[in-house]
């Protein structure tokens, strides 16, 4: 794009609008560097990172990719070999950071910000540069203690040298003889080194190294000989730090020279960050839109505001390319003609430029790869004929380039020049333009390009409205209408006599004054139309608010009603849970009695067992053939050797008491009564205790199935009487599955067991529920 034409269409202040809004020198140039592009795919992707930075702006209103320096110059010097300061060095390191927060950002978020995104994901990291940076530099850009073992050495020693020549000079200082000597009682430094300010006459007194003297002459600055040599050692080890430091500053340019390129190349990316949200950032200003690309060189622009009027601007509606190429707008002076002409010409640009536009949402805008303007603001004030060849000059070269795929925009057409001549100039110019089919916009105050336009295909006339009332413009464009100068009507308005303007209007020929009668007869029937437009939009509006005022209210009856049902349905399914509550409480309830029952049968089945088993018990004593050998009759003792007739087992007597006696029998303890056990010889076996068979016999496993509860009791409390003997641990109680009582029976029986630890079913591979497996104690 010609660089004149963009500052003729004012272009230039949109950059600089722009370039007020970045935050940094490289976003700057790029804004002040804006230009228009052609391509359309170049366009769309300006668009898309335009709207997407709008829309990031909105959506994290705390984002910042600020806190990174314009390094290029650093980086560029480093490639080179050159030796950074330690302050450029620590805004790499800031660069880097910036680099990795904004990379992290677009990361998390790139679904969101595709552009974006993309744009910041080639950022390339560097945290090893970054940590040595960091740890080497502190702000603003000076080296730190810990950038080297030596440096920090070095600088512990000049800081320990420098408090030990204070405490020389402060003692001097606070010493009532040196204090006559000095001008002042206080230290201070002259090239470096740490002075006495010492009266001009005492300077024989004072002995040591003059390093300065004041402007008076009445002060000498000096430094005793008591500090020399240590201010001597501090000025060596000063030396010392600054070949350190160089050192370092050079291992660390080294660094950040390997990867220079990618830094140069990773900061103007974050430079152009800057521009697009830049770019955002005027888009939230202007309240503008994305316009839809037309592969076409066409325009519809949808209440576009002129960008750089604020608040001022009157939007408008604009059309050109699709039913007519060139449009010729005509009105008073200062009505806005060369405003709307700007307008139209700012929105190409822009849009091209990649800048979203002030306009309505549907506004579609074609790609014109060249806009020319003529634009009669440009010219200064001369003579006419002056005036007019600029316009020549300037058309000439427009009709040299313009095709089909340009636009062009012509501000006073034929001014500058009789006004026939010019009308007839104007004329053959915009002929040409239509038949190379150009897109054109004309403003005009001649009345022959109103009936050019009137009788050609291809070509229309618009007009800047005004108001008759106030005698002033209202700057809106009506596309369809000629405009009329409107002078007599101004002058009527400003107090000219009526007779004067009447005479005036004798003047015109008879055709022009019928042409203008007719003018404003349709300007009326406009007018006219348009008041009823407006109450009939009125009235649809009223209308629709009316409709969307019953859909409210019906949708809030509906909200109303269904939360009324819903309500309704949470309270019966209230009651019915509640009713299901009370039911369930009284199924448990017999339940819990018919357990309670059951527990009952089940505990008189266990005591008749056991009564039954006692006599049975009772009977094996009494029928028992044969007794072991027994002792001579008297009173039992702790160790007598005992005959159990109950268990068939011998043992011996551990424990006496009233109440009974206490055998060990094998391993176990069992506490009987005294008529339980009968004394006998005491044998000597050779391994110990001796067990009868059927102690050695007892099975892990006991069957009871098929046996009448209490038999099956009975046969249990042997069976566990026996594994006690024998030592077994566990013992698994086949019952089977039958109608559950035996099962029961024999749980409960075990539930009151003192030597039964634990019971549970039996698990796969050990029967199921059909077993129950006994722990013993």
């Amino acid at each position: 794009m010609d660089e004149r034409v963009l500052r003729r269409l004012e272009f230039d202040l949109v950059r600089e609008h722009l370039a007020r809004l970045t935050e940094s020198p490289i976003g700057r140039e790029l804004a002040e560097g804006l230009t228009p592009a052609t391509e359309i795919e170049v366009v769309r992707q300006r668009l898309s990172e335009t709207a997407e930075a709008r829309e990031l702006l909105r959506l994290e209103p705390g984002f910042a990719a600020g806190g990174w320096h314009d390094i290029r110059a650093a980086l560029r010097r480093a490639l080179q070999g050159g030796l950074l300061e330690a302050a450029e060095l620590y805004q790499v390191g800031e660069n880097l950071a910036a680099i990795r927060r904004v990379k992290a950002f677009f990361q998390e978020r790139g679904a969101k910000y595709p552009v974006l995104g993309r744009l910041c994901g080639t950022l390339p990291l560097f945290p090893e540069l970054e940590e040595q940076l960091k740890k080497a530099l502190r702000p603003p850009g000076e080296v730190a203690d810990g950038a080297s073992a030596r440096l920090a050495e070095i600088r512990r020693r000049i800081e320990r040298l420098r408090v030990e020549i204070k405490e020389i000079l402060e003692n001097f200082v606070r010493s009532p003889e040196w204090q006559k000597y000095l001008q002042e009682p206080i230290i201070t430094i002259r090239e470096g080194r740490y002075v006495l300010p010492v009266r001009i006459e005492h300077r024989d007194k004072v002995k040591g190294l003059i390093h300065d003297q004041s402007a008076s002459g009445a002060t000498l600055f000096i430094e005793p000989l008591a500090v020399v040599e240590k201010g001597n050692e501090v000025r060596r080890l000063k030396a010392a730090e600054q070949r350190e430091i160089e050192r370092i500053l050079t291992e660390l340019t080294r660094a950040v020279g390997a990867v220079a390129g990618e830094l140069l190349t990773a900061t103007e990316t974050l430079g152009r960050l800057d521009f697009i949200l830049a770019k955002g950032r005027y888009s939230v200003s202007l309240d503008a839109v994305t316009p839809v690309l037309l592969p076409v060189p066409e325009i519809n622009l949808r209440r576009a505001r002129h960008p750089l009027l604020g608040t001022k601007a009157v939007p408008i509606d604009v059309r050109l390319g699709r039913d007519f190429d060139i449009l010729i707008i005509t009105g008073p002076n200062t009505g806005g003609k060369t405003v709307a002409l700007k307008t139209v010409g700012l929105c190409v640009l822009m849009a091209q430029a990649g800048l979203e536009i002030p306009a309505a949402e549907g506004t579609e805008i074609g790609l014109f790869a060249k806009v020319f303007a003529d634009i009669g603001d440009e010219q200064s004030i001369t003579a006419s004929l002056s005036t007019f060849s600029s316009h020549i000059h300037n058309l000439a070269a427009i009709l040299r380039e313009a095709d089909e795929r340009s636009l062009v925009l012509l501000d006073e057409l034929g001014a500058g020049t009789d006004p026939r001549e010019g009308a007839a100039l104007a004329c053959a110019i915009l002929e040409e333009l239509a038949r190379r089919n150009v897109r054109t916009i004309a403003t005009t105050h001649s009345s022959e390009l109103k009936e050019f336009a009137a009788g050609r295909p291809r070509v229309e006339n618009a007009s800047v409205d005004f108001d008759p009332e106030t005698l002033s413009p209202t700057y809106r464009l009506v596309i369809g209408q000629p405009g009329r100068s409107n002078a007599f009507e101004i002058a009527a308005g400003l107090g000219l006599p009526a007779r004067l303007i009447a005479r005036a209007k004798e003047f015109l020929d008879p055709e022009e004054r019928r042409v203008r009668e007719l003018t404003q007869e349709l300007e009326r029937v406009r007018r006219s139309a348009e008041r009823d437009a407006t109450a009939a939009a009125r009235l649809k509006e009223e209308a629709l608010a009316l409709k969307a005022a019953y859909e409210e209210k019906a949708r809030e009856l509906a909200a109303r009603k269904e939360k009324l049902l819903a309500e309704a349905r949470e309270q019966a399914t209230a009651l019915v849970r509640a009713a299901r509550r009370e039911a369930e409480e009284i199924v448990r309830e017999l339940k819990e009695k018919l357990r309670e029952e059951e527990r009952r049968e089940q505990e008189k089945a266990v005591q008749a067992a056991r009564e039954r088993l006692r006599r049975l018990a009772a009977r094996h004593e009494e029928a028992v053939p044969e007794l072991p050998e027994e002792a001579a009759p008297g009173v039992l003792a702790v160790g007598a050797a005992v005959y159990i007739p109950r268990f068939g087992q011998e043992g011996t007597v551990v424990g006496v008491s009233p109440q009974g006696v206490t055998v060990q029998v094998g391993s176990f303890r069992v506490e009987l009564p005294p008529g339980a056990v009968r004394p006998v010889a005491r044998r000597q076996p050779a391994g110990g205790v001796r067990l009868t068979s059927a102690a050695v016999a007892a099975s892990p496993t006991i069957d009871l199935r098929g046996q009448r509860v209490e038999e099956a009791l009975i046969n249990l409390e042997r069976h566990l009487d026996a594994a006690l003997l024998s030592g077994l641990g566990r013992v698994d109680i086949i019952h089977g599955y039958g109608t559950g009582a035996l099962r029961a029976a024999v749980r409960e029986y075990l539930s009151h067991h003192p030597r039964v630890r634990s019971f549970r079913p039996g698990g796969p591979g050990e029967g199921g529920p059909g077993v129950t497996v006994a722990e013993l104690a």
